[in-house]
């Protein structure tokens, strides 16, 4: 890589070169000078030990500060004196180097900018002193007459406020005004009367001189910190349209440095940054390579603990803590990697920018950069944490899980197996195997049936509920929301006590009918009834999002179809059902999928039964669906793995489905 004849500055201008010995070498074209030697190098190197003697000196300087000048001003002070001596001495190397022009300019802007900051907290400074004195000076006596006087004025404004309420009042008994112009006029009043308070109790002179003294403190925080803000950021300005020249050739440092971040940045002289990148390098050397290799941990080896899953390890050693403390440190090497990537880059880019002539950034302009373009960052990043270990850990958990043995044989110890639990599912080997696809099978009837029954229900009972011709609207509409209002699991219980052997429902047929009805001993008849109770309950949701979508459509659409011939059907069916999917579809979707993993009225209903051990073992019932049939796996059967290749699998099926719909949806395409 060869020097460029020209430079750029943060904002793209274009400078020229003030190294001669770089220039020099560009115009030998085989850039064999001799740096040592070089005239300019000699003066540069002059500059620096009379840059360093220079600043030195400034360590003992004498400001000419008051005793009485507070802190503040004597930073100020001493800062506005060196930056006079700082322009003279730069001055004289203008034309030498670009760091010099900086260290001029930035010190013009102080000499500009900080007498009008001192006079500013000299002036509020003194009003502070002021006021405190005119406080202390203050009658006791005198000031009682006044506390008397503004007792009684305030007396005499409460007394006008009820009158003019009174008067408003009996306006509007007497029909001169409307209720409208009641309430308008007492707004009016009751204002009126709360400026009048305060006009009053300003009368105090000991209250209004509190309040000024406060403001004044409060001012000479504020008002110097923004103007010294300001003062900054004219200065980082000054830094952006200066450029920095350097020798160097190749962005060598960040690679020198990756193994340690922080210390790129340190070399770059950005300390603030260099010190929040070795935190990260605590985090790394100390915390994420240590757990790792297995120190810190509870039970587990690290990552070597994830191969090996505790086999040959001690008897009180569990498989399961292994396998979590070994993904625990996978999660931390990959934060540590994206800690190196991140250090790395950043130095990269900065010696880049260096080799073009951009200054690096100072910690202000950090800042700046921080709480603009980095805030959602920021903010996300706890919301990244917690999502790490509260959702990303489990789901690794149960895919890996679903490659072992675990079963109610190795509870303690199980072992990695590959595709087995797989395998077993998909050619239907073994009870289990045989019951997963009659299980799934139901599983799609179940999620097709009721949620579509429940979502035609709704939409039906909608329209009719907005029809203009129907009369008593609010009580249909509660009854309508009535499944909604009411706790799902209370209106399951009772329904499946209701068709119980010696439920009111089987005992009215059998009285009346003739008819045996053993509902939940009939797989059929099991069947039939979760979809029609799950298509009752859905049916309140989508009742209640039809209803605010139908309120919303606009009735000139109907009756340009009534102008057009059009019949209430084709109104339905080419303006109302548009109109309701396009608004509700994703949230329609979304009932599929949960129905599809609707656990408790399959619980709670009948269990999961009847049961039959020909078909499902004693692993299953008939009504389970695939959710019902994971939980008693799991938590009845202890087959974790199958109940984990199962979840992945439901997983897997539901988001590819999900995506489709959502993808092809209006909804989605424009949101």
């Amino acid at each position: 890589m060869n020097y460029k004849l020209e430079i750029r500055d943060s904002f793209g201008n274009v400078h020229e070169r003030k190294n001669q010995y770089i220039l020099d070498s560009i115009k030998s074209g085989d850039g064999h000078v001799d740096k040592k030697s070089h005239p300019y190098t000699k003066k540069l190197n002059e500059f620096k030990r009379s840059e360093k003697t220079f600043l030195n000196s400034l360590k003992s300087v004498d400001a000419h500060i008051k005793d009485g000048d507070s802190n503040i001003i004597k930073e100020l002070k001493k800062r506005l004196y060196k930056a006079s001596l700082k322009k003279d001495f730069y001055s004289k190397y203008l034309d030498l180097t670009y760091s010099a022009v900086l260290r001029y300019e930035i010190a013009e802007a102080e000499l500009d900018q900080i007498p009008a900051i001192i006079n500013h907290y000299d002036e509020l400074n003194e009003k502070l002193i002021e006021s405190e004195e005119r406080l202390k000076n203050l009658d006791p006596n005198e000031l009682k007459k006044v506390e008397q006087e503004i007792e009684e004025k305030r007396k005499e404004q409460i007394k006008k406020f009820h009158q003019k309420t009174d008067e408003i009042n009996r306006k509007y008994k007497e029909g001169l005004i409307s209720k409208k112009a009641q309430k308008t006029e007492g707004k009016i009043a009751i204002r009126e009367h709360k400026e009048k308070l305060n006009e009053i109790e300003l009368l105090n002179e000991s209250k209004s001189l509190k309040e000024t003294i406060e403001n004044l403190k409060h001012r000479k925080k504020i008002d110097i910190k923004s103007m010294d803000n300001v003062l900054e950021s004219y200065i980082s300005n000054i830094r952006r349209k200066t450029p920095v020249e350097t020798e160097q050739k190749k962005p060598f440092l960040s690679y020198v440095t990756a193994v340690l971040p922080g210390l790129g940045q340190l070399l770059n002289g950005q300390k603030m940054k260099a010190f929040l990148f070795f935190l990260g390098s605590l985090f790394i050397y100390l915390i994420a390579i240590p757990y790792a290799l297995g120190f810190g941990n509870y039970q587990g080896d690290g990552i070597a603990g994830l191969i090996t899953l505790a086999e040959g390890g001690r008897r009180l050693d569990r498989s399961i803590m292994f396998m979590i403390e070994g993904i625990i440190a996978i999660i931390l090497m990959v934060l540590a990697i994206g800690i190196f990537v991140m250090s790395f880059k950043d130095v990269y880019k900065v010696e880049k920018d260096k080799i073009k002539g951009i200054r690096p950034r100072n910690w202000f302009e950090t800042k700046e950069i921080i709480g603009t373009d980095g805030f959602p960052y920021l903010v996300s990043s706890p919301g990244y944490i917690l999502t790490i270990f509260i959702v990303l850990i489990p789901i690794i958990t149960a895919i890996l899980i679903s490659f072992t043995n675990l079963d109610p044989n190795h509870q303690s110890k199980f072992t990695w197996i590959g595709i087995e639990n797989y395998k077993i599912l998909f050619l239907g080997r073994g009870v289990a195997g045989k019951a997963f696809w009659l299980i799934l099978f139901w599983t799609l009837v179940w999620t097709l049936g009721a949620t579509t029954l429940a979502i035609a229900l709704g939409f039906i009972l909608a329209l009719l509920a907005n029809q203009e011709r129907i009369k008593g609207k609010p009580i249909f509409r509660t009854i309508y929301l009535l499944p909604w209002a009411v706790p799902a699991f209370i209106t399951i219980m009772f329904f499946s006590l209701m068709v119980g052997r010696q439920g009111p429902i089987t005992e009215l047929f059998k009285n009346v009918f003739n008819i045996t009805l053993d509902v939940k001993s009939n797989p059929t008849l099991t069947r039939i009834s979760l979809i029609l109770l799950q298509g009752w309950l859905g049916s309140s949701y989508i009742f209640l999002l039809s209803t605010g979508v139908l309120q919303g459509i606009p009735k000139d659409l109907y009756e340009s179809a009534d102008i057009d011939g059009a019949t209430g059907l084709q109104k339905t069916w080419r303006i109302t059902i548009p109109l309701v999917l396009f608004q509700t579809a994703p949230l329609l979707i979304s009932q599929y999928t949960f129905n599809f993993n609707n656990f408790s009225i399959i619980y709670l209903f009948n269990g999961g039964g009847p049961f039959n051990p020909s078909k499902y073992g004693n692993l299953a019932g008939s009504s389970d669906i695939l959710i019902s049939y994971i939980y008693k796996l799991t938590m009845e059967s202890n087959y974790q793995a199958l109940g984990a290749a199962i979840s992945i699998l439901i997983s897997l099926v539901l988001m590819f489905f999900a995506y489709i719909g959502f993808k092809n949806t209006k909804a989605f395409k424009e949101s």
